[in-house]
């Protein structure tokens, strides 16, 4: 009789590995290993897209073994992995190995040549030295690709990618310099000034070094009618506000040393941070934070045509810095421990924009301060600060969101709950990875009919690896959304049931749990301070709309 085994294995795509290959010969190694013992695999546990640093239990299919592992039906008593730096990085093994031998499952490693006895310090120790070895093969490959970049934009002045800054557009430069990437139609591209933006960096950069202020300078290009760098081009910051220039925008203008001809890389880097520090074995989680000035990397030469002498740069950085304000970016993020449980779902009813949080007089509120940020001359009338206490409008919502469950409204809410599963996201998502799936389908075939006109298999072979991993993401990602199961409409139902007083329930969460539970329900607020109205949304299949009379929404209102 042969014994149950699961499988764990894991590929990340972002060197480009081909999914498919890469649990083939993962497999294969974990079968070699378990068939001369009777042992076959009945289950697998296989991680697309994943990073190695990730902890399995933020891996999803990783995260699925831990909780069969409590199901006494499961049907396996040993995992078999192929690889154990595919499955270990760093002290994930000290973390996940006492799990399954709690669970009385053993874990077989081809390097082993069978079990792990939990008892064997040298196994222990061998499995430490794969995961501590995981670790180094990530950060030299970290290392490696960001000294490539730094080499290519001192010594060549590369464009890297992403989208020009205002005043420049991309051109063609080119051919990519890797082959398999010139034969996909990658090229490389330079910047040129875009001859509808450029003169306004220009004038920006010559007014400030006149002695105009940031506003002053934002009121007159929005005086003149001249489009905002959101307004100019919405898919660059399609949340940013479009009606009128911002000081932000002037100042990120004024700050940019690209203006000066030379390529710039490094401003930014990616920091890993802990995602609980009360809870070290949840990981990392990746953030985007500015670098020191002095760590950036600039091109020997130029690399571009300048917009503005390094002269009248160097002169507008003196005076950003004596004015007090930071011309290295902020180094740390700027964020707070409190939780504000309608951040980023309240917007002000006169600038469209959302309001923030802000801690004052022993309590939450939410501002809006547009007029000290904006040019006012496109004359919306927005009040210099605008202000809303968080309490007083959790005191209405939470039971209007409550009646959407009384029974006159059960039925509809229920009815719209069950369709709001079928979200037309998922709908353009879904169509997104189908073509994404017929585009790899295509230029598979390109590149076999290439191979039999003769071009050198081992190119092709680069070329249909990285086609290869692109395919096996968009069929993961059609798997995720047709393998869901809706509940049904006896189920919802079923689960409202078994709810006490809901609006009890809402007013006695954890502000974290309401916040979760506002943004899931799709909720979007909107005040409108003259009328001192909160008009309220909630998207699930479709929009209810409520408005709420406030008798003191605003307390600087009097």
């Amino acid at each position: 009789m042969s014994r149950p085994f699961a499988f764990l294995g894991r590929v990340s795509t972002e060197d480009q590995q081909d999914p498919e290959s890469s649990r083939a010969w993962q497999i294969g190694r974990a079968r070699a290993l378990i068939e001369p013992h009777g042992g076959t695999i009945v289950a697998e546990y296989f991680d697309v897209g994943q990073s190695r640093s990730i902890p399995w239990q933020r891996r999803p299919r990783a995260s699925a073994l831990l909780a069969a592992l409590r199901d006494p039906e499961r049907g396996f008593d040993a995992v078999v992995i192929g690889e154990p730096q595919r499955a270990f990085y760093g002290n994930q093994f000290g973390l996940t190995f006492p799990l399954l031998v709690h669970y009385g499952v053993q874990l077989w490693v081809p390097e082993v040549g069978g079990p792990l006895d939990p008892d064997n310090e040298a196994h222990d120790l061998v499995m430490s030295v794969f995961g501590g070895m995981s670790k180094g093969e990530r950060n030299r490959i970290k290392i490696r690709v960001r000294t490539a970049m730094a080499a290519q934009t001192a010594v060549d002045g590369r464009f890297l990618g992403g989208r020009p800054p205002y005043g420049y557009a991309l051109d063609d430069a080119g051919p990519h310099p890797n082959p398999a990437k010139a034969a996909d139609g990658k090229r490389l591209h330079v910047l040129v000034p875009d001859p509808n933006t450029a003169p306004i960096v220009r004038r920006i950069f010559a007014e400030y070094a006149a002695g105009n202020g940031l506003l002053a300078i934002a009121e007159g290009l929005t005086r003149d009618g001249i489009l905002s760098p959101s307004a100019y081009d919405p898919g660059r910051n399609p949340h940013r506000h479009t009606t009128a220039w911002g000081k932000t925008a002037i100042r990120a203008i004024l700050i940019n040393p690209r203006y000066t001809g030379y390529q710039v890389w490094n401003k930014q880097r990616k920091v890993e941070s802990l995602v609980d520090v009360d809870d070290v074995a949840l990981g990392h989680t990746t953030r985007q934070t500015w670098n020191q000035t002095d760590a950036w990397i600039y091109s020997a030469d130029p690399a571009h045509e300048a917009l503005v002498d390094q002269v009248t740069f160097d002169a507008v950085q003196t005076r950003l810095r004596t004015a007090g304000h930071r011309s290295g970016g902020r180094t740390k993020p700027r964020a707070s421990k409190r939780c504000y449980v309608l951040s980023g779902l309240l917007f002000c009813g006169i600038c469209q924009r959302r309001m923030v949080g802000s801690f004052n007089n022993g309590r939450n509120n939410y501002r809006c301060v547009y007029a000290a940020q904006y040019a006012g001359a496109n004359a919306i009338g927005h009040p210099r600060s605008l202000y809303v206490r968080e309490d007083h409008i959790l005191d209405r919502l939470d039971p209007w969101i409550a009646t959407a469950f009384d029974p006159p409204n059960l039925t509809t809410t229920i009815e719209a709950m069950a369709k709001a599963q079928h979200t037309t996201t998922d709908a353009n998502a879904l169509a997104v990875a189908k073509s994404t799936l017929d585009s790899c389908r295509q230029r598979l075939d390109r590149y076999r009919a290439a191979l039999e006109a003769g071009t050198d298999p081992q190119l092709i072979k680069t070329w249909i690896e990285a086609v290869q991993a692109e395919r096996a993401a968009a069929e993961a990602r059609i798997q995720a959304f047709t393998s869901r199961r809706p509940l049904t409409e006896a189920e919802i139902t079923d689960l409202v049931a078994s709810l006490d007083d809901i609006t009890e329930m809402i007013k006695a969460a954890e502000p974290i749990d309401k916040a979760a539970l506002y943004g899931d329900l799709g909720m979007k607020l909107t005040y409108a301070p003259a009328e001192r109205l909160i008009r309220a949304e909630v998207d699930l299949s479709g929009s209810c709309i409520s408005a709420c009379r406030r008798g003191d929404l605003n307390p600087h209102a009097r």
